[in-house]
């Protein structure tokens, strides 16, 4: 193995390096496959000359590889990644959990006021009938209470 390498190397290399367009890194790559299949296959050079065979070999490793990067999607480089919006949910899972903080600190007939007509959608007069309260009342409750949890946001940095 060592006398095939010595004698056939520097001029497979060359000739990979031809196969590859000058890309060394792949062209080592097909030389080092070349010789294994060469050291796998003793018989395939025994009876005749090497050379045209591990040429041979080289020429279907690099066809190969070339068919095998056109038949998936080209890389790119990290830079084309970094133009593209990534939807970051950190941002707002920290908001979420401030806000949820703050209408907690909320008296309670205010904070269900908000449950009820903000996280639950319901009208004034459905939210009128859940809390059993008057319909205006409902809506004096929810000015004051959006006023104070607008004070609390204020109060951790987060302004609307």
């Amino acid at each position: 193995m060592r006398a095939l390498y010595a004698e056939h190397a520097a001029p497979l290399l060359r000739y990979a390096l031809r196969l590859t367009d000058g890309d060394r890194q792949r062209a080592e790559d097909i030389v080092q496959e070349t010789l294994l299949r060469a050291w796998l296959h003793p018989e395939a050079i025994a009876a005749r000359p090497a050379r045209p065979w591990l040429f041979a070999v080289a020429r279907n490793l690099a066809v190969d590889a070339h068919r095998a990067r056109k038949a998936r999607p080209p890389e790119v480089a990290d830079s084309a990644l970094e133009i593209l919006p990534v939807p970051d949910e950190a941002d707002r899972v920290l908001e979420s959990w401030a806000v949820a903080e703050a209408l907690g600190e909320l008296r309670p007939e205010h904070r269900r006021v908000l449950v009820e007509t903000y996280y639950l959608g319901r009208s004034v007069a459905e939210a009128s009938v859940v809390l059993g309260i008057p319909a205006g009342t409902v809506k004096s409750r929810t000015f004051y209470a959006l006023r104070a949890l607008k004070l609390a946001l204020e109060e951790r940095g987060l302004t609307p």
